[in-house]
């Protein structure tokens, strides 16, 4: 008798394991979410090589602004552009916020534009509301709630960085979390944008 029921258990487990795996075949691809990891100049230098190899053409792609105006990185030419696709139900995109906001307080002498641009579906609203509740400022609200630009510039998952040279060339790109505030990273960023 106990030997039957162990197997009728087992057997059921494997049956609701196997309509789980099915149900999520099934079910649209989310976004991937990457574990948070801290990245210094190194690991960036490493993302810059194979960005290198595999150059994006990130100008082509549209996002809007807090006002709900269309946007391109071609309304930033001449400066270097650090564009982090967020959102804040992702958690690692939640926690490297308070480095991005250090990271754009850093680098606004060098013009280096930092646009966090937002996935969450509710717009502005929703990120002025998580800014508020998190303390961020000096950072603007810039959106792409239908992932259009996500899906331009071959994004993965969230958190994923771009970093575009004042030329508008992709020059690195990050997928995951990143100790943006470290000095190691903030002079590699500089050296990937270029000169004034």
């Amino acid at each position: 008798m106990r030997l039957r029921r162990r197997t009728i258990l087992a057997g059921t487990a494997t049956l609701a394991a196997g309509s789980l795996a099915v149900a999520a075949a099934w079910r649209k691809p989310g976004p991937v979410i990457f574990t948070p990891v801290q990245a210094a100049a190194p690991e960036l230098r490493a993302f810059a090589e194979v960005a290198k190899r595999k150059v994006a053409e990130p100008a082509a792609a549209q996002f809007t602004d807090g006002e709900g105006e269309t946007r391109r990185l071609a309304d930033f030419a001449g400066q270097g552009v650090v564009v982090n696709l967020w959102a804040t139900w992702c958690v690692p995109c939640v926690a490297e916020m308070p480095a991005l906001q250090a990271m754009a307080k850093a680098l606004a002498g060098d013009r280096i534009a930092v646009l966090p641009l937002s996935s969450d579906r509710g717009g502005a609203p929703v990120v002025r509301r998580f800014y508020a509740s998190h303390d961020i400022q000096g950072l603007g609200v810039w959106l792409d709630p239908k992932g259009e630009a996500a899906r331009a510039w071959g994004v993965r998952g969230l958190p994923t960085t771009l970093v575009v040279d004042r030329q508008g060339r992709e020059v690195a790109r990050v997928e995951g979390a990143v100790d943006w505030a470290s000095a190691d990273t903030l002079a590699e960023l500089r050296r990937l944008v270029g000169g004034p």
